[in-house]
Parts: C-alpha cells; sequence; structure tokens
C-alpha cells in the first residue's frame, strides 16, 4: 500500500508547523496548535481508513477500438464504477502512445456511490503503424481530500493506426446520391474500345463478322455473333508516389498519407458505382501493384496493403514507372496519380513519361497547394522582410498555377487541390471523368 499525501495535505502540515513556531512565543497559540494537531492526525487516519480499509475501490475498463483511423479523431472509452458507499473525486490518467506527445490529459471527475459513468477522450492520429498504450490510473480522495488513492488497471494494449476508414460511408453516401448527368456538361467521345460479352444472337447485315461465334452457328446451323455492349465496369488505378516530395507535411500529416486516405476512399466510391480498383505504389521503383478489381473484399484487400506502406522518401523515377505501368496493366484505364511538383523545371524532366503513360491510358495528375504560403499571400505586410516574403510566396503559387497550365496543354488532367480537400476534390473530379465519358 503507498500512500500519496495530497496539496491540501501539505498546506494544512506547513500551517501546523507555522502555528508550532508562533507558539513558543505564544503559550495560548501553542496550546490551540496542539489540539488542531491531533485532529489533523486523526482526520488523516481516517482519511485512509476510508480509502483503503472499508472494503470499497474504484473498478475501472478501458475500451479500445480495433483500430484507429489516420488523420480523423477516435475516441477511448472508460467506464468506471464507485464501489465506495461515499462520494469520491477521482482523476483518470491514461498512458498515451508516445507519439501523440500528450503529457498533460487528465480526466475530473465526481463519482457517486455505487454509481457508474462513461467518459471518453478523443486521439488524431497522424502517422500509420503500431501505437501501443499503456496502463490506466486513478486517483482519488474522499471529501476531506488528504490522502490519495493510487491504483493502476489493465495492461498495455497495441493499436494499428490505419488509412482514414471513418469517414468512407460519409463521402460513398455523397457521392452516390449526386446525379451523374450534370447539366451543361458534354459528353465526350470515348477514346479506345472497351466492351464486354453481353449476348449471342442471329447474325445480321451490318453485324462484325469478327464478332461471329462459329461454335454456335455449328450448332443452329446459321451465322450466329457475338454482341457486346460497353463495358460498364472500368479500372481505376490509385498511383501513389512515395518519393521525395511527399515527405512534406501539413497539419502534422504528410503528403504520402493525405493521399494513400484519398486513394482508400475513391476506391471505395468507385466500385460501389460499378468500376474496379486497383493500386500502384512507387518511388525509385515500382514496389505495390493490386489489379483493379470490384469483389466484396477488395477495400479491406487495399485497406491493408496501404496500411503497410514504407517508405525511404527516395527520388522518384517516372521512366521506370510507365514501363511498369505498360507491362502490368493491359486495358486502358483512369489512373489517379498523387505526386507534387514544387518547380516547372522538375515537371519538365517527367513530362515526357507522363505524356507517355496519357497516351495509353487517361492520366489524372494530382498535385498539393502549399497552404502555409497561401496564409503569408494572405498576410499584410508591415515591414520590408514582410514584403519580401509575400512576394517569395506569390512567385512560387504562380510557378504551382504554370505547371496546371503546362499540365493542361499537353493534354494531360490535372487536379490542383491543398492536402485538407484532397478527398472531396478528387471524389468530384472522378464523378465529372464519369459523367463526360473521357475514358
Amino acid at each position: 500500500m503507498k500512500i500519496f499525501p495530497t496539496y491540501r495535505f501539505y498546506v494544512t502540515g506547513v500551517a501546523l508547523i507555522i502555528l508550532l513556531f508562533v507558539g513558543y512565543y505564544i503559550p495560548f497559540v501553542f496550546s490551540l496548535t496542539k489540539g488542531l494537531t491531533l485532529a489533523f492526525l486523526l482526520l488523516t487516519l481516517t482519511d485512509c481508513i476510508l480509502l483503503f480499509w472499508s472494503g470499497g475501490r474504484i473498478i475501472l475498463d478501458r475500451e479500445l477500438p480495433e483500430r484507429f483511423s489516420n488523420g480523423d479523431q477516435n475516441e477511448v472509452v472508460f467506464h468506471l464504477i464507485n464501489g465506495y458507499n461515499f462520494p469520491v473525486q477521482t482523476n483518470l490518467i491514461d498512458e498515451i502512445p508516445e507519439k501523440f506527445q500528450i503529457r498533460d490529459l487528465k480526466i475530473q471527475m465526481n463519482l457517486q456511490p455505487g454509481k457508474q459513468v462513461m467518459k471518453r477522450y478523443l486521439l488524431r492520429p497522424t502517422e500509420r503503424g503500431e501505437y501501443v498504450f499503456g496502463k490506466t490510473n486513478t486517483l482519488s480522495t474522499t471529501i476531506l481530500g488528504l490522502i490519495i488513492r493510487r491504483l493502476v488497471f489493465g495492461k498495455p494494449q497495441m493499436v494499428k493506426v490505419y488509412p482514414s476508414f471513418l469517414n468512407l460511408h460519409q463521402y460513398e453516401l455523397a457521392a452516390i446520391s449526386q446525379n451523374l448527368r450534370i447539366s451543361g456538361q458534354k459528353r465526350m467521345r470515348r477514346i479506345g474500345q472497351s466492351t464486354e460479352f453481353d449476348h449471342i444472337k442471329e447474325y445480321v447485315l451490318g453485324d462484325d463478322p469478327r464478332h461471329i461465334n462459329w461454335k454456335a452457328s455449328a450448332r443452329k446451323t446459321e451465322l450466329m455473333v457475338n454482341h457486346y455492349i460497353d463495358e460498364k465496369s472500368q479500372p481505376i488505378y490509385s498511383v501513389i508516389d512515395k518519393g521525395r516530395p511527399m515527405k512534406m507535411p501539413f497539419e502534422g500529416m504528410t503528403l504520402l498519407d493525405y493521399s494513400i486516405n484519398a486513394s482508400l476512399v475513391l476506391s471505395n466510391i468507385a466500385i460501389k458505382k460499378g468500376d474496379r480498383a486497383g493500386l500502384i505504389t512507387f518511388q525509385h521503383k515500382p514496389q505495390t501493384f493490386i489489379p483493379a478489381q470490384k469483389r466484396n473484399l477488395q477495400i479491406n484487400y487495399l485497406l491493408e496493403t496501404l496500411y503497410n506502406q514504407e517508405t525511404q522518401f527516395n527520388e522518384h523515377d517516372f521512366a521506370t514507372l510507365y514501363w511498369y505501368i505498360q507491362q502490368k496493366v493491359k486495358q486502358r484505364s483512369l489512373l489517379l496519380m498523387y505526386t507534387n511538383f514544387e518547380s516547372i523545371y522538375t515537371l519538365e524532366r517527367q513530362l515526357p513519361y507522363l505524356k507517355l503513360i496519357n497516351k495509353h491510358h487517361l492520366l489524372l495528375l494530382i498535385f498539393f497547394r502549399n497552404t502555409e504560403l497561401n496564409k503569408v499571400i494572405d498576410e499584410p505586410t508591415n515591414s520590408t522582410i514582410d514584403v519580401y516574403n509575400k512576394s517569395i510566396a506569390k512567385q512560387i503559387e504562380d510557378e504551382k498555377q504554370n505547371i496546371q497550365s503546362v499540365l493542361t496543354h499537353n493534354g494531360i488532367l490535372s487536379l490542383y487541390t491543398s492536402p485538407e480537400n484532397l478527398n472531396t476534390n478528387v471524389i468530384n473530379k472522378y464523378i465529372e471523368i464519369k459523367t463526360k465519358r473521357l475514358l
């Protein structure tokens, strides 16, 4: 049993010591202080008996989810029962994983006798991986408030932080409920031929002779042809750059993690709309390839794969990526490439390979707005240094706009977005592409 005196205990003790010192010169004060000291000791003993030997105690259970959603607020729930026959004031201190860097979380509550309460707090992880929670401590005092009883509950628990999955249904409902035939949007001619088998029918003048089904014709003793319709299920690939440009952090999360979260949301929407979702990741060389499918377990497979993505943020290599896509992706597909360019020079180095990829597939290149620079641009200038900083920030922003113009001039679709609006903007762009039938 460990006894922890409270702040009130120490303050009272110091006050009694001062009174005893004064009582050395004033006998009446000395006699009074002896009585107060005896009462103080009796109250302290009573407090100890109530907390440690009355047969009661605090009962606590911590409820952690099986996994956390990266970049979202996740709940940690506690269920407490006051097993004493009197009210107690309790401070709950949880041993939070070091990655959160939270050292001042303390939940204070007044527990009535025999009552059960539920308390919760929120955590927002910014990195994927394993987070280890320690034990939970309760510090309880009675109404006297002289002694603290500390109880330690539970054991260390590990929670895996996955790419953002909490908002999947929110974006899903928003996308599915949206009318894709938006007025004023023009349907474009579809490039390439993407068809799927529908049925076998009798040959009539005008049917493509290449589609004659000779086996069916032999059985029927007349010409039969395969009838095809435009394929509704189209392959959608999230191509994620894990190179050095994706290391830049915004609000605690890297561009890589923003891209991983967005690719999961987009893949879920695509599958719900009947398309097939796949994944490609790369940096100095291609690293992950998941063929585009629309099976029921595809989202779980993508989630597990994205959770395990690790990178050293090496230099990205678009030339190798082009040859890899040529080998792996045989059917014309929509490729949503998450990457970042900070200057027109870096784009021009990779532009020939982007054009080659766009020649065989529909490429949507997604790069990011530096929101910190926007704050500098919007702030008023009060000094020469402010003018200089604002000028540099405006120059960088103009460079980004120039990158988007170059991509458009070369026939490459682009999306220039802030990290926090990435999910919404990617979904809207996907819906726009499907509406215009660009693929």
